[in-house]
């Protein structure tokens, strides 16, 4: 198909914008990535739940769902999954009794460690040909548009 000159126009916009480009970008990470979850059935919202916990330790329901970008009613079903195959356990928070506090299990933690040199690898894929001061200036430039955008203190 031939493109005309109000095509080239509307591509131009399009890839100019910032919020599609990187939304195809995520799109096409987690279409990657989705395929080591797979074998070890994960979705990504299970990823994104386990790599929070591994990472910044336990969490109420409400920060993950900060943490893992996931809608409430998501988060709440992923968690049942989650923990029916014994990746997390939930228990009530010891200062608030309506907060239920999130862990990763140990087998939780295995799978989630036998998974992240997988989503290293699909980054590297999507970095490929950046060097280590672009890569450096990339992800920092990342962390200033989630500072400047974000409504939470996370």
């Amino acid at each position: 198909m031939k493109q005309t000159d109000s095509d080239e126009l509307k591509i131009t916009q399009l890839t100019a914008f910032a919020p599609y480009l990187m939304n195809r970008i995520v799109h096409r990470y987690n279409q990657t990535a989705q395929a080591a979850m797979s074998e070890r059935g994960l979705t990504t919202p299970k990823m994104r739940v386990l790599a929070a916990l591994a990472s910044q330790g336990d969490l109420t329901v409400n920060e993950l769902t900060i943490f893992a970008v996931a809608e409430q009613s998501t988060m709440s079903r992923t968690l049942d999954q989650m923990e029916k195959a014994d990746l997390v356990t939930r228990r009530t928070s010891d200062r608030d009794s309506r907060v239920r506090q999130v862990s990763i299990t140990t087998k939780g933690l295995s799978v989630y460690q036998s998974i992240w040199p997988d989503m290293l690898d699909a980054e590297s894929a999507m970095l490929e040909g950046l060097d280590d001061k672009t890569r450096a200036a990339f992800v920092k430039t990342l962390n200033q548009i989630l500072r400047n955008i974000r409504v939470n203190d996370f």
